[in-house]
């Protein structure tokens, strides 16, 4: 059985999740990394996509977030999320006010770097779209 840690999903509006755990998957800035206990010192960003969460007692929670920060320790990880909602509470709506809001800046962007980091952001929304039940 695989060591457990302590995990805390958190949001501007609540907390979402404290628990001990045995895996995360999060969509770091570089890509997909899993956290398991005892992992080195490591802080990342947060891109938009589904946090993956595997309990202490093996089951499987997923959260939708939008960007943030993870901090992670060997005895626990913090992940401080932008906005952050369960699976079961990510709608269509919500992900169609993103994506509107991530085109108005990309028309309003004024530099090749702003308009290649909000194209990266609406792909990364667009992906959320099969997460939607």
């Amino acid at each position: 059985m695989a060591d457990s840690f302590n995990f805390e999903l958190v949001s501007p509006e609540k907390l979402l999740l404290s628990a001990r755990v045995t895996e995360i998957v999060l969509p770091a800035t570089e890509g997909e990394m899993t956290v398991m206990a005892n992992h080195a010192p490591f802080m990342t960003t947060i891109r938009p996509g589904v946090v993956t969460v595997k309990a202490e007692d093996g089951t499987v929670s997923k959260f939708v977030v939008f960007g943030g920060f993870a901090d992670i320790l060997p005895s626990g990880c913090t992940l401080l999320a932008e906005t952050a909602y369960a699976t079961a509470d990510f709608t269509r709506d919500i992900l169609s006010g993103r994506v509107e809001l991530a085109r108005a800046d990309l028309e309003s962007s004024q530099s090749d770097e702003g308009r290649s980091r909000v194209n990266q952001l609406i792909v990364d929304l667009e992906s959320l779209a099969n997460v939607i039940g």
